[in-house]
Protein backbone atom coordinates (compact mmCIF):
# COMPACT_ATOMS: atom_id res chain seq x y z
CA UNK A 1 0.00 0.00 0.00
CA UNK A 2 1.11 3.43 -0.78
CA UNK A 3 1.70 6.10 2.31
CA UNK A 4 -0.67 9.04 2.06
CA UNK A 5 0.70 12.00 3.66
CA UNK A 6 -0.66 13.27 7.54
CA UNK A 7 -2.85 15.99 7.06
CA UNK A 8 -1.06 19.51 7.62
CA UNK A 9 -2.32 20.90 10.82
CA UNK A 10 -4.71 24.13 10.53
CA UNK A 11 -3.08 27.39 12.13
CA UNK A 12 -4.51 28.23 15.07
CA UNK A 13 -4.28 31.39 17.75
CA UNK A 14 -1.65 33.83 16.92
CA UNK A 15 -0.14 31.82 14.03
CA UNK A 16 -2.71 32.60 11.67
CA UNK A 17 -2.14 35.21 9.34
CA UNK A 18 -4.66 38.47 9.60
CA UNK A 19 -6.65 38.91 6.40
CA UNK A 20 -6.60 42.63 4.67
CA UNK A 21 -9.57 44.64 5.57
CA UNK A 22 -10.84 46.94 2.66
CA UNK A 23 -13.51 49.48 2.94
CA UNK A 24 -15.06 51.70 0.00
CA UNK A 25 -15.10 55.04 2.68
CA UNK A 26 -12.17 57.18 1.14
CA UNK A 27 -13.81 56.27 -2.65
CA UNK A 28 -16.93 57.49 -2.01
CA UNK A 29 -15.82 60.77 -0.10
CA UNK A 30 -13.00 61.43 -2.97
CA UNK A 31 -16.56 61.03 -5.66
CA UNK A 32 -18.36 63.31 -3.50
CA UNK A 33 -15.63 65.89 -3.41
CA UNK A 34 -15.19 65.86 -7.09
CA UNK A 35 -18.85 66.09 -7.73
CA UNK A 36 -18.65 69.19 -5.64
CA UNK A 37 -16.04 70.71 -7.11
CA UNK A 38 -17.12 70.15 -10.28
CA UNK A 39 -20.86 71.93 -9.62
CA UNK A 40 -18.65 75.09 -8.21
CA UNK A 41 -17.39 75.30 -11.40
CA UNK A 42 -20.18 74.83 -13.24
CA UNK A 43 -21.85 77.82 -11.43
CA UNK A 44 -18.46 79.95 -11.84
CA UNK A 45 -18.94 79.50 -15.55
CA UNK A 46 -23.11 80.01 -15.91
CA UNK A 47 -22.51 83.12 -13.66
CA UNK A 48 -19.62 84.54 -16.15
CA UNK A 49 -22.09 84.18 -19.21
CA UNK A 50 -24.78 85.61 -17.61
CA UNK A 51 -22.65 88.69 -16.54
CA UNK A 52 -21.13 88.63 -20.36
CA UNK A 53 -24.78 88.72 -21.53
CA UNK A 54 -25.88 91.45 -19.93
CA UNK A 55 -23.12 93.34 -20.38
CA UNK A 56 -23.59 92.40 -24.31
CA UNK A 57 -26.88 93.53 -24.23
CA UNK A 58 -26.28 96.40 -22.41
CA UNK A 59 -23.55 97.63 -25.16
CA UNK A 60 -25.86 96.84 -27.97
CA UNK A 61 -27.14 100.07 -30.22
CA UNK A 62 -29.88 100.03 -32.98
CA UNK A 63 -28.40 101.67 -36.47
CA UNK A 64 -29.79 101.74 -40.02
CA UNK A 65 -28.71 98.83 -42.42
CA UNK A 66 -29.39 98.27 -45.92
CA UNK A 67 -32.79 96.09 -46.43
CA UNK A 68 -31.84 95.14 -50.37
CA UNK A 69 -29.72 96.34 -53.13
CA UNK A 70 -29.27 99.49 -53.84
CA UNK A 71 -26.88 101.07 -56.97
CA UNK A 72 -25.17 104.50 -56.72
CA UNK A 73 -26.90 106.96 -57.64
CA UNK A 74 -30.53 105.53 -56.57
CA UNK A 75 -32.52 108.19 -54.17
CA UNK A 76 -32.92 106.03 -51.00
CA UNK A 77 -36.84 104.97 -49.70
CA UNK A 78 -38.00 103.65 -46.76
CA UNK A 79 -38.17 100.50 -48.22
CA UNK A 80 -34.45 100.76 -48.50
CA UNK A 81 -33.91 100.52 -45.19
CA UNK A 82 -34.13 98.97 -42.10
CA UNK A 83 -33.34 98.78 -38.21
CA UNK A 84 -30.30 96.03 -36.64
CA UNK A 85 -28.79 95.94 -33.97
CA UNK A 86 -25.04 95.28 -33.65
CA UNK A 87 -22.52 95.37 -30.73
CA UNK A 88 -21.04 98.68 -29.68
CA UNK A 89 -17.91 99.11 -31.68
CA UNK A 90 -15.87 102.26 -32.01
CA UNK A 91 -14.34 100.92 -35.06
CA UNK A 92 -17.53 101.06 -36.70
CA UNK A 93 -19.28 104.31 -37.67
CA UNK A 94 -22.94 103.12 -38.91
CA UNK A 95 -26.02 105.31 -38.86
CA UNK A 96 -28.53 105.44 -35.78
CA UNK A 97 -31.60 104.35 -36.17
CA UNK A 98 -32.93 107.95 -35.31
CA UNK A 99 -31.19 109.46 -38.36
CA UNK A 100 -33.47 107.06 -40.73
CA UNK A 101 -36.25 109.95 -41.66
CA UNK A 102 -33.88 112.23 -42.96
CA UNK A 103 -31.64 109.64 -44.75
CA UNK A 104 -34.47 108.77 -46.90
CA UNK A 105 -34.44 110.74 -50.21
CA UNK A 106 -30.95 111.09 -50.07
CA UNK A 107 -28.90 109.36 -53.01
CA UNK A 108 -26.30 106.71 -52.69
CA UNK A 109 -23.00 107.46 -53.14
CA UNK A 110 -21.97 104.00 -54.00
CA UNK A 111 -23.50 100.11 -54.67
CA UNK A 112 -25.22 99.07 -51.17
CA UNK A 113 -25.92 95.80 -50.68
CA UNK A 114 -28.38 94.21 -48.42
CA UNK A 115 -27.09 93.54 -44.95
CA UNK A 116 -24.70 95.86 -44.79
CA UNK A 117 -24.55 98.72 -41.99
CA UNK A 118 -25.68 102.30 -43.37
CA UNK A 119 -22.80 104.54 -42.95
CA UNK A 120 -22.59 108.67 -43.67
CA UNK A 121 -19.96 108.18 -46.41
CA UNK A 122 -22.42 106.35 -48.70
CA UNK A 123 -24.57 108.96 -49.16
CA UNK A 124 -23.83 111.77 -51.87
CA UNK A 125 -25.32 115.22 -50.41
CA UNK A 126 -28.71 116.32 -51.56
CA UNK A 127 -30.74 114.11 -53.67
CA UNK A 128 -27.99 114.76 -57.04
CA UNK A 129 -31.86 114.92 -58.50
CA UNK A 130 -33.51 118.00 -58.98
CA UNK A 131 -31.32 119.84 -56.03
CA UNK A 132 -31.30 122.72 -57.88
CA UNK A 133 -34.64 122.82 -59.46
CA UNK A 134 -37.91 123.59 -58.30
CA UNK A 135 -39.71 120.38 -57.27
CA UNK A 136 -43.63 119.54 -57.25
CA UNK A 137 -45.51 116.65 -55.62
CA UNK A 138 -47.92 115.71 -58.19
CA UNK A 139 -51.03 113.07 -57.27
CA UNK A 140 -50.70 110.19 -59.72
CA UNK A 141 -54.36 108.79 -60.06
CA UNK A 142 -53.91 104.95 -61.12
CA UNK A 143 -53.87 104.96 -65.41
CA UNK A 144 -52.29 108.59 -65.20
CA UNK A 145 -48.74 107.19 -65.17
CA UNK A 146 -46.88 104.26 -66.75
CA UNK A 147 -47.88 101.47 -64.12
CA UNK A 148 -44.83 100.27 -62.12
CA UNK A 149 -42.60 101.59 -64.14
CA UNK A 150 -41.94 105.23 -62.77
CA UNK A 151 -38.20 105.25 -60.69
CA UNK A 152 -36.28 108.22 -59.61
CA UNK A 153 -34.20 109.51 -61.89
CA UNK A 154 -36.83 109.10 -65.40
CA UNK A 155 -37.49 111.60 -67.68
CA UNK A 156 -41.14 112.69 -67.89
CA UNK A 157 -43.72 115.07 -69.49
CA UNK A 158 -46.58 115.85 -67.39
CA UNK A 159 -49.13 116.91 -69.48
CA UNK A 160 -51.94 119.10 -68.67
CA UNK A 161 -55.23 116.94 -69.25
CA UNK A 162 -58.88 118.41 -70.59
CA UNK A 163 -60.74 120.09 -68.07
CA UNK A 164 -64.40 118.81 -67.99
CA UNK A 165 -66.25 119.45 -70.74
CA UNK A 166 -63.09 120.23 -72.66
CA UNK A 167 -63.25 118.55 -76.29
CA UNK A 168 -60.34 116.35 -76.57
CA UNK A 169 -57.59 117.42 -79.23
CA UNK A 170 -57.13 115.46 -81.99
CA UNK A 171 -54.99 113.34 -83.46
CA UNK A 172 -52.20 115.12 -85.49
CA UNK A 173 -53.43 118.10 -84.35
CA UNK A 174 -51.86 120.80 -81.80
CA UNK A 175 -50.30 118.71 -79.04
CA UNK A 176 -51.64 119.15 -75.00
CA UNK A 177 -49.38 121.41 -72.98
CA UNK A 178 -46.81 119.89 -71.00
CA UNK A 179 -43.37 120.31 -68.91
CA UNK A 180 -40.72 118.46 -68.93
CA UNK A 181 -39.69 117.05 -65.33
CA UNK A 182 -37.38 114.47 -63.40
CA UNK A 183 -38.77 112.28 -60.88
CA UNK A 184 -37.16 112.28 -57.88
CA UNK A 185 -39.26 109.78 -55.89
CA UNK A 186 -42.10 107.48 -56.08
CA UNK A 187 -44.66 106.79 -53.13
CA UNK A 188 -46.25 103.32 -53.02
CA UNK A 189 -49.23 103.03 -53.90
CA UNK A 190 -52.55 103.38 -52.11
CA UNK A 191 -55.55 101.52 -51.50
CA UNK A 192 -56.70 102.81 -54.75
CA UNK A 193 -53.51 102.52 -56.66
CA UNK A 194 -52.93 106.26 -56.21
CA UNK A 195 -49.15 107.19 -56.08
CA UNK A 196 -47.45 110.37 -55.29
CA UNK A 197 -44.20 111.08 -57.70
CA UNK A 198 -41.93 114.05 -56.72
CA UNK A 199 -40.99 115.92 -59.55
CA UNK A 200 -38.33 118.15 -60.17
CA UNK A 201 -39.14 120.80 -63.21
CA UNK A 202 -37.35 124.00 -64.56
CA UNK A 203 -37.07 127.43 -63.01
CA UNK A 204 -40.60 129.29 -62.52
CA UNK A 205 -42.29 126.06 -64.00
CA UNK A 206 -43.02 125.00 -60.47
CA UNK A 207 -46.35 127.35 -59.79
CA UNK A 208 -47.77 126.20 -62.91
CA UNK A 209 -47.74 122.23 -62.19
CA UNK A 210 -49.08 122.62 -58.89
CA UNK A 211 -51.98 124.29 -60.01
CA UNK A 212 -52.80 121.54 -62.48
CA UNK A 213 -52.05 118.96 -59.59
CA UNK A 214 -53.82 120.46 -57.26
CA UNK A 215 -56.92 120.55 -59.99
CA UNK A 216 -56.15 116.44 -60.99
CA UNK A 217 -54.94 117.80 -64.33
CA UNK A 218 -51.82 115.99 -65.13
CA UNK A 219 -51.06 112.68 -66.25
CA UNK A 220 -47.55 111.43 -66.97
CA UNK A 221 -45.36 110.35 -69.72
CA UNK A 222 -41.96 108.71 -69.17
CA UNK A 223 -39.33 109.13 -71.95
CA UNK A 224 -37.59 106.49 -73.39
CA UNK A 225 -34.57 105.92 -70.89
CA UNK A 226 -32.04 105.17 -74.18
CA UNK A 227 -32.65 108.84 -74.76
Amino acid sequence: MEATAPPMPRPTGSDRGELPITTTAPLKRERRWSVVALCIVLAVVCALTAAWAVSSASDRTKVLAVARDVPAGQVLTSADITVAEVSADAALSPLPAADKTSVVGRRAAVDLRKGGLLLASQLAPGTGLGDDQEQVGVQIKRGMAPSGTLAAGDKVKAVTTPAQGDELPKSGGTAPESIEATVVSVSRPDASGTVVVNLAVGADEGPSLAVRAALGRVALVREPRSS
